[in-house]
């Protein structure tokens, strides 16, 4: 039975988390017809298959990574999305790059684009941060983490970003020689890492 307190519920769910997900209705009770009825009225807004906001909800550069956030909680923001969000690079990746467990399925998400690379074990675990944008939290590598990663995946997006990150994060001393070496050492890639680590110290 739909009534005005499911309606409240809804209202004050979506303005607590920023974004909405279908499924989080269950938590609340509330039916799912909840939200075509608050659509058709203005109160929300859909931005997506299974994601809604309020209608003045302020857009900010983070839209793109919180929807993906609260469609994909387990995705961590990897790569050229990582870079640009931790100021490491001037390029603006046309995807969003995220890495999942291995044996993932590629997220359906209609907007924005995702590449996903999969990753295992330690590879996926370690150097993950939680960052509060916009009521949503975003799981993003760390600098030195996003780094070493920009040198495994070097056939994906180019050494040259990858160069350009490590020269970045050491200039602005976002990352440490330590923790590059420890973080290339968990993704195997310390042999190839060590001749650039040793030229930018």
């Amino acid at each position: 039975m739909y009534s005005d307190t499911h309606a409240q519920r809804v209202l004050d769910l979506v303005s607590q988390k920023g974004l909405l997900r279908a499924s989080d209705l269950d938590a609340i009770g509330a039916p799912r017809v909840v939200l075509t009825r608050l659509i058709a009225v203005g109160l929300l807004e859909k931005v997506e298959r299974g994601l809604y906001r309020l209608p003045d909800a302020q857009g900010s550069e983070f839209d793109s990574l919180a929807t993906v956030a609260t469609k994909v909680p387990q995705a961590v923001f990897c790569l050229l999305t990582a870079l640009q969000f931790h100021g490491l690079t001037t390029q603006l990746p046309r995807q969003i790059w995220i890495a999942m467990p291995r044996g993932s399925h590629v997220p359906r998400i209609d907007y924005p684009p995702v590449k996903m690379i999969q990753m295992t074990g330690d590879v996926y675990t370690a150097g993950v941060e939680e960052h509060l944008r916009d009521s949503v939290k975003l799981r993003v590598y760390g600098v030195a983490k996003t780094v070493v990663d920009c040198f495994k995946h070097r056939n994906k997006i180019g050494l040259d970003v990858a160069l350009e990150a490590l020269k970045d994060a050491r200039r602005s001393t976002k990352a440490s020689a330590d923790d590059l070496w420890r973080y290339a050492k968990i993704c195997r890639v310390a042999n190839v890492m060590r001749p650039y680590l040793e030229a930018v110290e």
